[in-house]
């Protein structure tokens, strides 16, 4: 059986987030369904689903606004829900045209969103 790989030739390999809580924010990112893989006193880097990893960034002061990045997960009210249920305090969820969605703080200050999945109906 011959199968043909219609998924983009491309990905993001890395993202980061700068916080002054390298601890915290390693542990938080866990939380959130990340998995770890490498980690010293200035950096953590865990990996998300597709090979992306985000790379945690020791900074002294503590971050402010949005991060540079949003997450994308299949099932969004579910997820919300867990996250609930784990002490994260998800926004609640808002209602979109493309998205629905809500945010997370990471313990170093930065609001992550949290979108529904708008992954392709191509093959994978």
């Amino acid at each position: 059986m011959s199968t043909v790989d219609d998924r983009p030739s491309v990905w993001v390999g890395h993202i980061t987030l700068h916080t002054n809580c390298l601890n915290e924010s390693e542990t938080f990112m866990q939380k959130i369904g990340m998995r770890p893989i490498f980690r010293n006193d200035e950096v953590a880097v865990l990996e998300l689903r597709g090979g992306t990893h985000v790379l945690l960034l020791k900074q002294d002061s503590p971050g402010e606004g949005n991060a540079d990045f949003d997450l994308m997960v299949e099932d969004l009210n579910e997820t919300h829900h867990d996250y609930a249920a784990r002490g994260l305090e998800p926004s609640e969820v808002a209602r979109g045209d493309i998205h629905d969605s809500f945010t997370i703080r990471d313990p170093g200050g930065m609001l992550i969103t949290v979108n529904s999945t708008h992954v392709s109906d191509q093959p994978v």
